[in-house]
């Protein structure tokens, strides 16, 4: 099984090993910089090893800072899909997992932050220390530094009555610390699951702390509180010879090591780390902006049962492939929320459009205000399409699509798309056989899709292509009513649920011999597996994709491909 994962996600594994390999160089190569190199004897005086793991764990933030943004700048993942049109499908799929290595750089910032802030509270209880210290200890008398002038000082600490708190809230440091940090952790907390299901809006808005987190990073090492010994004062004073005078109190000094050492803070280097990623969202975010503007016509409203509402739209230049999705924008209900959205028309039609069930406070107003009987009509503003992994589903000869309640959106579009190619006679269609599973938790939701099904029912058995689709409905929540409907109705030719020709399935479906029976059916074909549901359907898919996968090349192969939202 490992060894299958890795065939089929090795460019994953290859960007994961590096990212991980990248953070553990930084942060040893750092930690023992600063636990070693002499220009910082002084400081390591004071602090001890509690500065080598601030340093390490900041330049490892700096690194992944760098990194959080870059995946999703969706028009940049585009524009990559598309220029590597001729590459394996193996690597083009593996842009899909952009949102995933976006959560794992921030669980690693988070840690990162933790180690940092953690490391700063011992050093400022030892700065502190350090300042209270009457005797001619070493971190005693490196504290009283400031009283030579200026800017000879090492501990930033001046004053006996300072404490931890007065240094985070009055320090730009501090500060900042503290503004970046609860910033992270409103982001890494609002984007769970549950709450971006649920409460998109609060998902949304808080993210958008990333402004602030960015701002706060850039300034953080302004003030250069951490310091070190300057080069001159190394070559004049170096610590192995002189660092035992320092606590020797002498009054008419004689000998080379009499100058004291002198100190510079370490340069604020993050915006070094952040500027080109920052540039390039910027672009994106004009970009966005730039195509919002562009206008976008609503040709029909269709309110469908279940409170599933269907927009269809034309937008000058809009040009789509099956299996893309759009982020759609109301300014009537809010400027600055945009909301993604499966496109369930087909290339070959003349409008693209939209299916939206009730998922939040966004999409309920949005089907309240068409659902009015406004002579006017909402605007609405579109960005995209945006590629994901259906777009490669006529690459493969047999293709299995599972959708999951509203995920079968993306399959609305794939069914219909092909019925076009069938009636162009499309040379480009390399796929001969579709196996289509639908599971859906009530029947009110099966309505819309109904009428697709039925209509590409009739048609395919119409132009003698019936084998072509074979489909299962799996009815996962079901009550008595209709349980007793279906025994009184069992023997009819079409559906108790749909009305359609084929069955509905009451309970789940039995993966095991479904893929066996794919992979018994065609035994030499590369088959496509393409979800878009639950994570925990996904990892079970992947499992019977590499159980039912034959090691030998020249036999049946089973390949993965999800829906990222």
């Amino acid at each position: 099984t490992m060894g299958n994962w890795l065939v089929n996600h090795w460019f994953s594994a290859a960007v994961l090993a590096a990212w991980l390999g990248i953070n553990i160089f930084l942060f040893t190569y750092y930690f023992l910089f600063f636990d070693r190199d002499e220009r910082y004897f002084y400081t390591r005086a004071i602090l001890g090893s509690a500065l080598a793991w601030a340093r390490a764990s900041a330049k490892c933030l700096n690194f992944n800072s760098m990194l959080i943004l870059l995946p999703v700048c969706r028009n940049l993942l585009s524009f990559l899909r598309g220029t590597c049109l001729c590459c394996r499908r193996t690597l083009r799929k593996q842009l899909d997992h952009n949102l995933t290595f976006h959560k794992l750089v921030a669980y690693m910032l988070a840690l990162l932050t933790a180690v940092h802030t953690i490391a700063h509270l011992f050093n400022l209880e030892r700065y502190n220390h350090s300042q209270q210290a009457t005797d001619r200890s070493l971190p005693a008398v490196l504290s009283k530094m400031h009283l030579q002038g200026t800017d000879k000082w090492l501990n930033p600490i001046h004053s006996n009555q300072t404490t931890v708190e007065y240094v985070a809230f009055t320090t730009i440091p501090g500060l900042t610390g503290v503004i970046i940090t609860l910033a992270l952790i409103l982001m890494v907390t609002s984007s769970t699951e549950f709450i971006r299901r649920n409460y998109f809006e609060v998902f949304w808005y808080t993210h958008h702390l990333f402004l602030i987190y960015f701002a706060g990073l850039v300034i953080h090492g302004i003030a250069g509180l951490v310091r070190g010994q300057t080069e001159e004062s190394m070559e004049e004073v170096h610590p192995r010879r002189c660092a035992q005078y320092l606590t020797q109190k002498e009054e008419d000094c004689s000998h080379d090591c009499c100058k004291h050492p002198e100190f510079g803070s370490i340069p604020a280097e993050s915006w070094k780390w952040v500027l080109a990623p920052v540039l390039l969202y910027i672009f994106e975010r004009i970009l966005r902006v730039w195509r919002a503007w562009q206008k976008v016509v609503v040709t029909k409203v269709v309110m469908h049962p279940a409170r599933v509402l269907e927009l269809q739209m034309q937008k000058k230049g809009f040009r789509m492939e099956v299996g893309q999705y759009i982020f759609v924008n109301c300014p009537t209900i809010s400027l600055l929320e945009w909301h993604p959205f499966t496109l369930t028309s087909a290339p070959e039609e003349d409008f693209f459009s939209i299916h939206i069930r009730v998922a939040g406070d966004w999409t309920e107003r949005l089907i309240g205000t068409f659902q009015q009987q406004n002579p006017e009509m909402p605007r609405i503003e579109v960005d995209g399409p945006f590629g994901t992994a259906s777009e490669d589903v006529f690459q493969y000869e047999v293709a299995m699509l599972v959708g999951a309640g509203i995920g079968v959106t993306p399959f609305a579009s794939i069914l219909k798309s092909i019925w076009y190619k069938f009636q162009q006679a499309d040379q480009t269609l390399k796929t001969k056989k579709i196996y289509f599973y639908w599971l859906c938790r009530d029947t009110g939701a099966f309505a819309w899709f109904n009428d697709l099904l039925a209509s590409l029912e009739q048609k395919m058995a119409e132009s003698g292509k019936a084998d072509f689709l074979t489909y299962r409905l799996f009815l996962t929540g079901w009550d008595t009513s209709i349980a007793n409907n279906v025994a009184l109705r069992f023997d009819t030719a079409t559906d108790t649920v749909t009305g359609l020709r084929h069955k509905t399935i009451f309970g789940r479906p039995m993966w095991n011999s479904e893929f066996a029976a794919v992979a018994a059916a065609h035994p030499r074909s590369v088959v496509g597996v393409f979800l878009c549901g639950p994570g925990t359907l996904a990892k079970s898919l992947q499992k019977f994709c590499h159980q039912h996968s034959s090691l030998d090349p020249r036999k049946v192969k089973f390949y993965f491909n999800k829906e990222n939202f």
